[in-house]
């Protein structure tokens, strides 16, 4: 065995098993090991940004990390655009970087680069694993490190003599993070200021936007309070028999508007919401004035159990709304229009159907 062995049997050992790569020479003893371990599923990628948006998408559905294969400092660069729309939506990745072999990083070779300065702006955590025997140990940090919480991409760098050289380590079991819930205090503060508030309104972001969390979060709509989530969340479920919240308006006009008269507002997984661009006279933050914030629950902790003890804590019902089967009996007619070609796509697709909502700006 050797350090690529060590990295890709820890991978496996952790539950990461797909690999999306655009490999180059300094990456071949990872490729040579992928061989070796069918568990792993390697996948060509003909450019960098496919592999890192393919294992953004792959993490998003799965809540579990795909690793990349990318090489050196500028492989990683073609890759970023897509790495910082993981870090945005918190997205787990492991991306390992190939680099020169430790010895040869002196001589600066034409794709030689600061590979930890490069990575560090889009990574929650970077480490260079500089000899066989740490490989398996900082692989292993590297998932749980993943998960956050949470979560989002991090960058492992393997210089190209730890992955040829032989290691004697086993895999190491990562320790994956659990999310603890908000404080009792935080929930019963917003509870009684929800209580006092003549228009409150929730903004849901990051894990309180998945399933489990809507179903809790559709029990406060029924008690007759406003839901919405961010302008841009990772991942949402939508359609029949799903609770389907507010959006928060992409313009800050707009929403500003919409939200007119609100004077508490409750962030669950989220902060601060702001424009997505500024403009002259205009304000950043999407707030109206004189509204009092609160935060049920942060990014880390577990919005799914503060928003059942919200809901609890204000003796909401049991269950709340939740989207109606509507399915059109024959296919629109007339102009070509967006609701027109939304109502003709949603006839034909299938259940689970993923769909990207490119469409939002």
């Amino acid at each position: 065995m050797n350090g690529a062995d060590a990295l890709i049997e820890t991978l496996v050992a952790n539950e990461v098993t797909a690999c999306f790569a655009n490999p180059g020479t300094s990456e071949m003893q990872f490729v040579s090991a992928l061989d070796r371990q069918p568990a792993m599923r390697p996948v060509l990628c003909l450019f960098e940004g496919v592999a890192t948006g393919a294992a953004d998408g792959y993490g998003r559905m799965t809540d579990k990390p795909a690793c990349t294969l990318l090489h050196l400092g500028p492989g990683y660069g073609n890759g970023l655009a897509n790495l910082h729309n993981a870090r945005r939506a918190f997205t787990p990745i492991v991306n390992v970087i190939g680099d020169h072999a430790t010895y040869h990083r002196q001589y600066d070779a034409p794709l030689n680069s600061d590979i930890p300065t490069i990575v560090g702006p889009n990574s929650i955590w970077v480490k260079s694993a500089d000899t066989p025997d740490s490989v398996a140990a900082i692989a292993a940090e590297a998932v749980s490190a993943s998960y956050g919480p949470p979560g989002g991409p991090v960058s492992l760098i393997l210089p190209a003599d730890s992955a040829w050289l032989p290691a004697s380590t086993k895999p190491v079991i990562a320790k994956v993070p659990v999310r603890a819930g908000p404080s009792g205090e935080a929930v019963d503060i917003v509870a009684k200021a929800i209580r006092a508030a003549a228009k409150p309104v929730l903004l849901l972001g990051s894990q309180a936007t998945r399933a489990e969390a809507l179903v809790q979060a559709s029990r406060l709509a029924a008690a007759g309070f406003r839901v919405l989530t961010d302008t841009f969340i990772a991942r949402q479920p939508r359609g029949a028999g799903v609770f389907q919240p507010g959006r928060m308006q992409y313009f800050g006009e707009a929403a500003l508007a919409d939200l007119q008269g609100v004077d508490l507002m409750v962030y669950v997984g989220t902060v601060t919401p702001v424009a997505f661009f500024a403009y002259p006279d205009r304000p950043s933050v999407l707030v109206p004035e004189g509204c009092e914030t609160l935060t049920l629950s942060t990014r880390q902790e577990d919005s799914v159990a503060g928003l059942a003890a919200l809901a609890d804590a204000l003796g909401a019902p049991a269950s709340g709304p939740v989207q109606p089967l509507k399915v059109a009996d024959a296919a629109p007619t007339g102009p070509l229009t967006p609701q027109a070609a939304g109502v003709s796509i949603a006839r034909h697709l299938p259940e689970g159907a993923i769909i990207c909502d490119d469409s939002v700006t």
